[in-house]
């Protein structure tokens, strides 16, 4: 049944970025996605605004965060959560270094024992003791909080942390009440089933039409919801083989192509 927001918790979720790890347009094509004008074509690469209880989550730091960030008008970050450490997934890390300066405070990263060791050989100079001869805001301000699959609270709000596959790649995918957020991902573990129904909204990866070693198809997608049965379906991480008019048309009519700035709603008992 769905949650009435005025009788439980509920927070307003910003798909900020909908894209593969190419962005759309892809540098060098010229197909018809990546010279449309339409601006649903348009896909920077995937992340998640939340404006939860205590403060601003996203989830992941892709290379695009800085124009996301002032696109979407987010003047704090208080909190980052992420999936896995692919250089689309964390190469904006940097991006963060206003905020520790404006808010005087490090910024939690809630990730994984191997991303939090891919952002410390990535990142180094973020994560080593501050040079007390540095100008002030010269290095982010950061604090790597471990993760793992499981019930974890961030800035007041629950949420399950979910194993998914990308190919060989262990990744995290979240719920957050009615809501779920799987992206990166080729094959869902049957004990992550079981965590993801009674969905009102699911987020998937859906990459292209063809087959891929690491990211669902639009078929394997389509397979997966129609087992979960969530009331409405949104494919994301998506390339520039899915024009977003067309690709709907041939969509049931609760599944959608997520597009940049798509605005969802997440809510708990």
């Amino acid at each position: 049944m769905f949650l009435n927001p005025a009788d439980h918790a509920c927070v307003e979720i910003v798909l900020m970025g909908t894209g593969t790890s190419h962005g759309i347009p892809m540098l060098g094509c010229d197909c018809h996605v990546c010279r449309s004008l339409d601006t649903h074509n348009h896909r920077a690469r995937t992340c998640v605004l939340i404006n939860a209880p205590q403060g601003n989550l996203i989830i992941d730091t892709p290379p695009d965060l800085r124009q996301l960030l002032l696109k979407y008008q987010v003047s704090r970050v208080h909190a980052v959560l992420y999936s896995h450490a692919h250089a689309d997934h964390i190469y904006g890390l940097d991006d963060l270094r206003p905020f520790g300066h404006w808010m005087k405070s490090d910024i939690p990263l809630y990730c994984e024992p191997s991303v939090s060791e891919v952002l410390t050989q990535a990142f180094a100079y973020a994560f080593q003791p501050q040079n007390p001869a540095a100008h002030h805001g010269a290095t982010p301000r950061l604090k790597l909080e471990t993760l793992s699959p499981g019930p974890v609270d961030i800035l007041g709000m629950p949420i399950t942390c979910l194993r998914l596959l990308h190919g060989n790649l262990p990744t995290l995918g979240f719920r957050i009440g009615n809501f779920a957020f799987c992206t990166d991902v080729s094959h869902i573990p049957d004990e992550t089933l079981t965590q993801l129904t009674g969905l009102d909204d699911l987020v998937i990866d859906a990459l292209r039409y063809e087959p891929h070693p690491t990211h669902f198809s639009v078929d394997q997608a389509l397979e997966i919801i129609d087992q979960l049965k969530p009331k409405r379906a949104w494919l994301t991480h998506i390339s520039h083989h899915l024009d977003y008019h067309q690709t709907n048309s041939q969509l049931p009519p609760h599944v959608r192509l997520a597009h940049d700035g798509l605005t969802l709603q997440a809510c708990w008992l």
